[in-house]
């Protein structure tokens, strides 16, 4: 295609208040030349010139998720079944049993992460029983958002743990009444153990990373992601984990415009590890599509205030505030931003100390650092973040979590958590994200229709209706919102002459489809930097071709990443539907360490 494109006959939602709905669009090279309306835009287009007819669909700019382990996602991609949107337990276990079928040796099958048993018709999670006769020989490690781990014997047995294993740092193994491993593995006191035992499976080699990080992007641009602020993670070290993506960047094959931050991997080394990066690069290093953003977000593994619902909240031994404040001084003092990952007010309190005495000495009001998650932040800890130049990214993991939540502090509690409204109505900086791949699903559109149900994947209503938000408030989230955290607002999250040519043109009406089909919507034709990335119904001519997946048997190759289908609506009934008599769930219990009967659908 060329540098030059005319997009018309549309709904385009530009969020420039000078101009927030026209018809039509003139790309020229990756910028937006002008909007307006289709003879005003037709008018300029040369004879030969690429016209789109948009059919009256709705375009939006491109989404940008404020924190997502884009890069990490992308090397796993292609070894990942994901359960993400599947509507039945039972599905879910025949997907298993036929990837365990196609899997060779010594490779695993991986779910990890970006589903919970509230989503299943079935409100149940799977059981060990039935991993065993789904996947008698081939290892399966199933994660549990970062709570906990299912693994079958095959797992236990390529591991070596026996009876005789100790638990290891960081986690607990669960046991039966003679001491033997049932392959429950448990995030006591925080998620070593689970990101440490998958670690041990093996890794693609350089070239299928490179292949998995590519469709992992196209999947991404799928639902009209265009932009992703990268959040780090353990076990991705800088430089050598960035090779991927940097390799892809050269080759001009990133679709995906990523802003990342580097994330301390070591406990005790964390310092070091920074005076390092510090050294070695700064923050904007790179281009428009791939750039160092700064610090996070892990900055010191004593702040890691673990977000297990089914634990108690942990509280940060006292060594934190002296690890962290050298760090912030050092950031600081470097013109780094940082991003910080804090679930609790307890925990931001404690932060937001450390951040004022340094601000006394330097000030990092202009920095554009800011909180990951925030989930019970309070009011008057929100004014001292906007005092200091701050921002809150927050993601839906209460969309996955809030049944937990509730279950430990109750309905009340659940109530604006995050507290977006008053976060709205002070100002204060906040994009939106989905904490992809783990804790939550990537998946854009889950998040959306969170922040305008209120409600769980599970159907559970955990905000009241006015402390949700309108459409328009939660698109401006994902766009103009997320794109101030990567110091980018100036060039993208609208759609007006000069900013980068980043739009989604959808399936259906954001703006008028029912409530519950938000969580269906896709791109049918997504657009990045000028260039489509990702195209079909009518305008599959124009989608750029990938290679195949490699290798043959990933499970991507079969299910495909994120289960998309239009006429299930079993949320809806999660908590009115009659299982019959004599039906019994299992769900996972209060301690977190075993499951107990009861069914899932009620909380």
């Amino acid at each position: 295609m060329t540098s030059e494109l005319f997009l018309y006959n549309g709904k385009v939602t530009t969020l420039d208040t000078t101009h927030p709905e026209v018809s039509a669009l003139h790309i020229v090279d990756n910028r937006v030349a002008a909007t307006g309306t289709d003879d005003e835009i037709l008018s300029k287009a040369p004879p030969d010139g690429i016209r789109i007819d948009l059919n009256n669909r709705r375009v939006i700019p491109g989404l940008n998720d404020s924190h997502l382990h884009v890069i990490r996602a992308g090397l796993f991609f292609n070894l990942e079944l994901r359960w993400d949107g599947v509507p039945t337990l039972s599905q879910a276990l025949d997907q298993l049993k036929l990837q365990a079928e196609r899997t060779p040796p010594p490779q695993w099958v991986r779910v990890i992460g970006g589903w919970n048993e509230f989503q299943f018709a079935e409100g149940r999670l799977p059981s060990l029983d039935e991993i065993n006769a789904a996947a008698p020989d081939t290892p399966v490690f199933v994660l549990h958002l970062y709570d906990c781990a299912l693994l079958n014997r095959a797992a236990l047995r390529v591991l070596g743990i026996d009876q005789n294993s100790p638990n290891p740092p960081g986690g607990l193994i669960a046991r039966d009444a003679s001491g033997k491993p049932t392959g429950l593995f448990i995030a006591e006191p925080n998620a070593f153990i689970l990101y440490s035992t998958i670690a041990q499976a093996p890794k693609l080699s350089f070239a299928d990373q490179l292949n998995s990080t590519r469709h992992y992007l196209r999947e991404l641009n799928r639902f009209g992601i265009t932009s992703a602020s990268d959040a780090g993670g353990g076990g991705q070290n800088y430089p050598e984990d960035y090779g991927v993506v940097k390799q892809l960047a050269e080759n001009d094959q990133l679709t995906l415009r990523i802003a990342y931050s580097l994330f301390a991997q070591k406990p005790g080394e964390e310092l070091s590890d920074y005076e390092r990066w510090i050294a070695m690069t700064h923050p904007g290093d790179g281009d428009e599509m791939l750039r160092v953003n700064g610090a996070g977000e892990n900055l010191v593994w004593s702040a890691a205030d673990f977000e297990n619902f089914l634990q108690p909240r942990p509280e940060l031994a006292p060594i934190m505030e002296s690890e962290l404040e050298t760090i912030i001084r050092n950031l600081a003092k470097a013109n780094w931003p940082w991003r910080i990952h804090a679930t609790y007010d307890e925990t931001i309190n404690r932060f937001l100390n450390i951040f004022e005495r340094v601000h006394r000495d330097i000030p990092i009001d202009k920095l554009r650092w800011f909180i990951d998650h925030a989930e019970t932040v309070s009011k008057k800890n929100l004014e001292r973040i906007q005092a200091l130049g701050g921002g809150v990214a927050i993601q839906h993991r209460m969309a996955y979590q809030g049944e937990y939540f509730i279950r430990r502090y109750g309905v009340k509690a659940v109530q604006s958590r995050p507290p977006l409204k008053a976060m709205l109505e002070m100002g204060l900086p906040i994009g939106g994200g989905t904490d992809g791949t783990r804790v939550a699903s990537y998946h854009p559109w889950t998040c959306l229709w969170w922040l305008v149900s209120g409600k769980t994947v599970g159907g559970t209503e955990i905000n009241a209706p006015e402390l949700r938000l309108e459409r328009e408030q939660a698109l401006r989230l994902w766009t103009v919102g997320s794109a101030w955290f990567s110091g980018e607002d100036e060039k993208k999250g609208s759609l007006s002459a000069g900013k980068l040519a980043d739009f989604a043109v959808l399936s259906d009406d954001y703006f008028a489809v029912q409530q519950d089909e938000i969580r269906n919507l896709e791109s049918v034709l997504t657009v990045v930097d000028g260039k489509v990335v990702h195209a079909n119904a009518e305008y599959a001519k124009y989608n750029p071709e990938l290679p195949p997946v490699s290798p043959d048997w990933s499970p991507v190759n079969k299910f495909g990443g994120y289960h998309n289908e239009k006429k299930h609506d079993h949320a809806d009934h999660h908590h009115s539907h009659d299982h019959g008599p004599g039906h019994q769930h299992w769900i996972l219990g209060a301690d977190g360490r075993s499951w107990q009967s009861g069914c899932g659908c009620n909380v």
